[in-house]
């Protein structure tokens, strides 16, 4: 089944895009902020959220994984 018709796929997905891409800004800040806008501003967007919900996304992940490795 695909990613985008089952939710919690989409929500792995989702938080780990947020992850990568504050990853990549932390290690390159330049190569997300020069496409602050645009179809590549959604990197920006996800990248802003990783940097200033950092907990909450922390928190997420670690929800995500225990669902994942227990709940399947």
């Amino acid at each position: 089944m695909s990613a985008i018709f089952n939710f919690q796929s989409l929500l792995t997905v989702i938080l780990l895009l947020i992850c990568t891409c504050a990853y990549l800004r932390a290690l390159a800040p330049s190569l997300l902020d020069k496409n602050k806008t645009g179809v590549l501003g959604i990197f920006w967007k996800c990248a802003r959220i990783g940097e200033r919900k950092s907990p909450y996304v922390a928190c997420c992940c670690i929800v995500m994984a225990a669902t994942i490795l227990f709940a399947e």
